[in-house]
């Protein structure tokens, strides 16, 4: 076998050789680009060309590679060059092993500064002054619906959305001995606990669930409290050295969780985004059907639509809307245009690339 085996690894060896040539060529330019945007006050990272580059790497995949395992080699290539011109800090709903850090990876690579935040506000206002470039938060969970501290805060900031990620949710039951013995109740995140209500009325109908500030947490505690168990991620898990009694527990196998990248930076056209809007209706008959018919007549497909309450105490809704497109986009521009004139609230949360998965 040795002697089958060796002009392999000799071949592995001289390609690994050439990768690794090509790898810091590829630096060396990517340095040479990041002293022209230093010099033109561009930034560093930017959303629509890192989704083209992405997207073209799975389009010219001949195998036998998968395109997901390309794409993820390639977004750490993408972040490690990105760092040669300057690391980006971002800030995230912690504390560390949250499905929001692994949002922050899965959109900018492992080569960047992390923030972890104890709540959505603080993602927001250490955006806001500064203390982070980009900040990540969910939006929305494909079976709980939309956050809706997010969506106020979208509402206000002056920030925009430069991004999204959509991260599949699979939820472990851990615990610091990997078995059940002890455990007297089980901690986790409102919306897991939520997600995986079926699975723990069929097989822990007894035990005390108890909502906590996030999963990571909820990790957090049972490695501290053995009489805990916590519903997380396998992120989580591993950080937090536990063990896990059950994987996969949600009760939607489909389960996915959308996070907004946000930030000053206003992404361009990558050819395939979206446009998030912010909207309220004027208390005239009709005035949805007229708002929406906008986005008809022009050809721009809605993908999402949502209300919210206005908290004026007047029975006033905000409605948040997704479409298709970007902002620059010519049919898109003359619907918002049009949108906009009859609204009496309208905001472009931001226009950016779909998420890649």
């Amino acid at each position: 076998m040795n002697d089958k085996l060796k002009p392999l690894r000799e071949q592995i060896d001289s390609i690994d050789a050439q990768i690794l040539d090509l790898l810091n060529q590829r630096a060396r330019v990517a340095q040479a680009v990041g002293h022209v945007k230093a010099e033109t006050g561009a930034p560093v990272f930017r959303p629509e060309r890192e989704a083209q580059v992405l997207r073209g790497v799975a389009g010219r995949n001949p195998g036998p590679m998968g395109n997901a395992e390309l794409q993820t080699i390639w977004r750490e290539i993408m972040s490690a060059c990105r760092a040669l011109e300057k690391r980006v800090t971002v800030a995230f709903l912690g504390p560390a092993g949250t499905y929001s850090e692994q949002a922050v990876y899965e959109q900018f690579g492992t080569a960047v500064d992390v923030l972890s935040c104890a709540s959505i506000d603080e993602v927001f206002r250490a955006t806001e002054a500064g203390t982070a470039e980009f900040g990540v938060v969910p939006v929305e969970n494909s079976t709980e619906g939309a956050i809706g501290r997010t969506l106020d805060l979208l509402l206000h900031t002056p920030l925009t959305i430069s991004g999204e990620v959509s991260i599949a949710v699979r939820h472990s039951l851990l615990t610091g001995s990997g078995n059940m013995d002890g455990v007297t109740a089980i901690c986790a995140h409102a919306q897991a606990l939520a997600q995986c209500q079926i699975w723990l009325n069929n097989n822990y109908p007894d035990l005390e669930r108890i909502a906590v500030s996030s999963n990571a947490e909820a990790a957090r505690m049972a490695r501290d409290n053995h009489a805990l168990a916590a519903i997380a991620g396998e992120r989580a898990g591993v950080r937090y050295s536990l063990g896990t009694v059950k994987a996969n527990i949600q009760d939607d196998p489909h389960n996915r969780t959308r996070f907004a990248v946000i930030g000053t930076l206003q992404a361009g056209p990558s050819g395939e985004d979206r446009t998030s809007l912010a909207l309220a209706a004027p208390h005239k008959a009709g005035s949805i059907y007229r708002l929406l018919g906008s986005l008809a007549q022009h050809g721009v497909s809605m993908t999402r639509f949502e209300s919210r309450p206005a908290r004026t105490g007047a029975w006033e809704y905000y409605f948040y809307v997704d479409v298709q497109g970007h902002l620059q986009d010519e049919g898109v521009a003359r619907a918002l245009t049009e949108l906009q004139n009859n609204a009496a609230f309208f905001k472009v949360l931001g226009s950016y690339p779909v998420s890649l998965t």
